[in-house]
């Protein structure tokens, strides 16, 4: 599997990367297979996956061709324009081969199992594996623990609707904060109390009030590349928020669903200093693909029971194909390998995000304008400029913009934030359209 894998990525490197001319013939079967010593088989395999996704094509009684591709920049200037509102990953780093050729060997390897309905609690060879790899993420805890979801949007469906053990009826949530989660909250009336959150973080003081006199069963948060801020607690503020919540008996709903692009080894979640309190959730769906929807959520022993029956209800069991290839994708080492990538396409990104960013901070009509990790940051500007006005003059310049205005509760005072989310934006076009914003927003 792996040596299959190895000689498809690195066949199209050469070819997407021009070392293979378009027209150029390939090697031989027998060239290849003498070259990464593997059998005729797996080289013929490799050829027709490479055939399919009209990368080679092939002359009877000559051999197999590369076939000619676009040059990146004329692939970028076709699309239309420079989306900083959307989340959604570049399609272009999708692992569509890696995982295609793990569904498959899913279906070989479970066969059956796979149609069969599974535990509520997921597929217990993905469980023993994700409690390994957690560790990585500096999050220690049992098997029993864990939980496969439907991703973290389903977690906090259950959380929001369930009771909890502390037996208090409210919940806090940062503004702005994840807006699914919001609409989840005034969808079933669930009574929602708030705390500002900023590029300097929340005011501990308040906090504490809020967890000390009001009936808090949970605050959700995401400590590290917040959405839609992009901003991160430090160590020290994470530390505190795990002693209120002990303190207070207030659990902590810790959403890190971009963990995967740390940098910092020593950037521990929440959970390290207070697992007895926190509900710590991770999702695959930023790093592989957003219609894949599986994640893991780590639940504290008093909330199992109740979190167990509320997913049994609604799912019955999590995709058990998706879960298998899930497993099949981190333990071939493909995990690892595809996470690196994404790392360093958005760290490329955000580095050229922070570079104007640098030059919008000297500037007296700029507010705020953090330099962030991630894929999220903001600006916000000194004048209160009309919303249409700017969202309309850069739409006609082939740049999307938006507010946060999504991401706060009806009931609360927003912001003028200017949002900018680089997932979707190719890293060559980033410097150029952000200095088209900076022209209509008068900087």
């Amino acid at each position: 599997m792996r040596k299959y894998i190895e000689i498809v990525t690195d066949l199209e490197e050469r070819i997407l990367g021009g070392e293979i001319k378009p027209g150029q013939r390939l090697p031989s079967i027998r060239q290849l297979s003498e070259t990464y010593q593997c059998s005729k088989s797996t080289i013929i395999r490799g050829f027709a996956d490479l055939k399919r996704r009209h990368l080679i094509y092939s002359i009877p009684q000559s051999g197999y061709y590369a076939v000619g591709r676009k040059d990146p920049a004329s692939i970028e200037d076709s699309k239309p324009f420079v989306d900083f509102s959307s989340a959604a990953p570049d399609p272009s780093v999708f692992p569509y081969l890696d995982f295609q050729h793990c569904i498959n060997k899913a279906v070989d390897t479970y066969q059956d199992d796979l149609f069969r309905y599974g535990t509520a609690q997921g597929l217990p060879t993905l469980l023993r594996l994700l409690q390994k790899q957690l560790q990585s993420y500096q999050v220690f805890t049992d098997v029993q623990h864990l939980c496969i979801t439907s991703g973290v949007q389903q977690s906090l469906a259950i959380l929001g609707l369930m009771s909890f053990p502390n037996h208090k009826q409210k919940v806090l949530v940062e503004q702005p904060t994840y807006h699914l989660l919001i609409q989840l909250l005034e969808l079933h009336q669930i009574p929602t109390l708030t705390i500002k959150r900023t590029a300097s973080g929340i005011d501990f003081q308040e906090l504490e009030r809020l967890f000390q006199q009001e009936s808090i069963k949970f605050f959700y948060t995401m400590p590290r590349f917040h959405n839609p801020l992009g901003t991160s607690y430090s160590q020290k503020e994470k530390k505190q928020i795990a002693y209120l919540a002990q303190k207070y008996d207030v659990y902590i709903i810790e959403d890190d669903y971009l963990a995967d692009l740390e940098h910092d080894t020593k950037a521990d979640p929440i959970h390290t200093y207070a697992h007895s309190h926190v509900i710590y959730l991770k999702s695959y769906s930023k790093i592989l693909f957003p219609g894949l929807r599986v994640g893991v959520a780590v639940i504290p022993a008093p909330l199992q029971e109740a979190f167990y029956a509320y997913k049994k209800l609604m799912d019955i069991d999590s995709s058990m194909l998706s879960q298998a290839a899930l497993e099949i994708y981190v333990k071939s080492g493909m995990f690892d390998r595809h996470r690196e990538k994404i790392r360093l396409s958005y760290t490329g990104k955000m580095e050229q995000v922070n570079k104007v960013f640098r030059k919008w901070q000297q500037h007296p009509g700029v507010v705020e304008a953090p330099l962030n990790g991630g894929v999220h940051t903001y600006i916000k500007t000194r004048a209160r400029m009309s919303e249409t006005n700017v969202k309309t003059n850069l739409l006609k310049r082939g740049i999307i913009i938006d507010t946060m205005d999504r991401y706060y509760m009806k009931f609360s005072e927003k912001e003028l934030l200017w949002r900018i989310n680089v997932s979707y934006v190719e890293e060559t076009r980033i410097e150029k359209a952000l200095g088209e914003v900076a022209e209509v927003l008068q900087l």
